[in-house]
């Protein structure tokens, strides 16, 4: 080889070799880490028995970190204080776990760390690791399985907390208000189904509850409840399907306050109906009052006349057993006056009333001097009914598809209860084509009568409803397109309303049934669906 070639082949590679290292760029990083950290050992080890240590330590093979303990974490049997878990909001490569609790004598404990253990870099979950110890001689190794329902919504809650209590000779049925139970579980996010391991042979009662501040203690206000209708013996191969409900909240009224002069807002909690409030202070021979509804909050108004020149005022509230004096301060505030608002605004339904409401109670309605005047002119015959409590005029009549109406007032149509009225009111409406909406026919096989069949949103909100005591085509007009889901309510008294259960009454709630598939309702077509019920 010549000299000059040789130098051209040396230049060569050399050029070769610096636009090789230009291209290169930022070096690319090695394969995303999908391994989950591993334990390298315990201290106690896993599974150790006559248990009598402060600390357990549980060593990884890399930097690990804890999240969503408080949601992720289940200790059975509860430890009441709780164990002091590290690392919080740090990484480690072991979890230090320092009991504080006195641990009973002869007992199976649990710490399930759902999937709260990942590692530091990537996050890779350690599945549902579990350490357990006993105290005793032995590890209990029973189960109890089963699955969580809602009674009335189609999903249940995540979270849901499953326990049992031991029935021995100190059960009694209030255990769940003041007690932690014997064994937890929790069916996590993603599930309904339920297992409580390492549970001993005995007898216990099988509770569920979406818990609030999980203290796993019963509370009417905020929990939901659900039990199995009788005491379970362990072992057990049974599955056990829980319903989980809110519990009707007991009747209590709180102290009413003055809203305004002679409105008088008294709260309550519970169901109001039957709630009687009577003034026990001396009033004239012309005094009078009435009673309606807040719309939304659980609150009465008492309103009343004439103006009692007074510093107090003394009422007694009673419903069924109870019964409660309050004594009410007087000053002087402004008097509510009146303004009418309309309940229907834009489009309002065929099946649909026009509904009137007012900031005073109504006292007197003149029908002569309202009408109602469809596009055309033409007078449109009506007929009107009144709720006192919710303060509610509805206007009914027949409408007909993309049609205009007018409702007009004139003066003294509506009076309130302190003699007040409204000068002229005009409102419009209209309504839209018989094809801007779906219809629905339900035909139900096997259902044992009466029933509540409702279309309901993804939420559970009732958009149609409808009560019957025999079998018939059950059909919904004029439903506005969208996605629905269509349940029946079993309603064994017939009092058209669902009846949740009471734990105390061992009293489970009225059967409720879904509909398999949502119901596609789409504009200018006709659904027919046959719901079959299981037995």
């Amino acid at each position: 080889m010549n000299k000059a070639l040789y130098n051209f082949i040396f230049i060569a590679l050399i050029s070769f070799v610096f636009i090789n290292c230009a291209n290169r760029g930022t070096p690319q990083g090695g394969p995303k880490d999908i391994e989950p950290p591993k334990i390298l050992k315990s201290e106690p080890e896993n599974l150790s028995t006559n248990f009598t240590e402060q600390e357990i330590r549980i060593y990884f093979n890399e930097y690990i970190k804890i999240k969503d303990l408080q949601k992720q974490l289940i200790i059975s049997p509860p430890m009441d204080p709780k164990p002091e878990i590290t690392p919080l909001g740090g990484a480690n490569k072991y979890i230090s776990i320092k009991i504080i609790d006195t641990l009973e004598a002869n007992t199976t404990y649990a710490l399930n760390f759902g999937n709260s253990i990942v590692d530091n870099n990537e996050e890779n979950p350690y599945p549902f690791y579990r350490y357990v110890f006993s105290t005793g001689d032995y590890i209990d190794s029973l189960t109890v399985k089963g699955q969580v329902f809602d009674a009335l919504e189609k999903q249940p809650d995540d979270f849901v907390s499953v326990v049992l209590y031991e029935v021995d000779s100190t059960f009694t049925d209030s255990i769940i208000y003041k007690k932690t139970p014997k064994y937890v579980t929790n069916t996590l996010d993603s599930l309904t189904t339920f297992t409580i391991e390492n549970v001993k042979a005995g007898q216990y009662m099988l509770i569920a509850l979406k818990d609030g501040n999980q203290d796993y203690k019963f509370q009417q206000k905020t929990d939901k409840i659900g039990f199995h209708k009788s005491f379970i013996n362990v072992p057990t191969d049974s599955i056990y399907n829980i319903k989980l409900f809110k519990e009707d909240i007991e009747f209590n009224a709180t102290r009413p306050n003055l809203v305004s002069n002679e409105k008088i807002a008294f709260g309550y909690e519970g169901d109001y109906k039957g709630m009687n409030i009577s003034i026990l202070s001396e009033i004239p021979e012309d005094f009078e009052y009435t009673i309606t509804k807040d719309e939304i909050a659980d609150t009465l108004y008492y309103w009343y006349k004439p103006k009692l020149e007074v510093d107090s005022l003394v009422f007694n509230v009673t419903k069924d057993d109870f019964t409660k004096d309050f004594t009410l301060k007087i000053r002087s505030k402004e008097q509510d006056s009146l303004k009418i608002n309309p309940q229907t605004t834009g489009n309002i339904n065929f099946n649909e009333p026009y509904k009137i409401s007012a900031s005073t109670p109504f006292k007197a309605f003149d029908e002569t001097k309202i009408s109602i005047i469809d596009k055309d002119s033409l007078a449109i015959a009506f007929k009107s009914t009144f709720d006192s409590i919710s303060n509610i005029v509805a206007l009914d009549f027949e409408k007909t598809e993309s049609n205009n109406y007018k409702i007009q007032m004139l003066p003294n149509s509506l009076t309130d209860f302190y003699g007040h009225s409204n000068d002229t009111l005009n409102f419009s409406i209209r309504t839209k084509a018989f094809s801007d909406y779906g219809n629905v026919r339900v035909s139900l096989k096997n259902a044992k009568y009466p029933i509540i069949i409702q279309l309901t949103d993804e939420k559970g909100e009732v958009k149609a409803e409808q009560f019957s005591n025999e079998p018939k085509f059950f059909d919904f007009r004029y439903v506005n397109p969208g996605n629905y889901l269509l349940r029946v309510i079993f309603d064994s008294n017939g009092n058209k309303i669902f009846d949740s259960g009471n734990y105390l009454k061992k009293q489970q709630p009225e059967r409720v049934s879904y509909y398999p598939e949502s119901i596609d309702v789409r504009a200018n077509w006709d659904e027919i669906r046959e719901f079959i019920l299981l037995d």
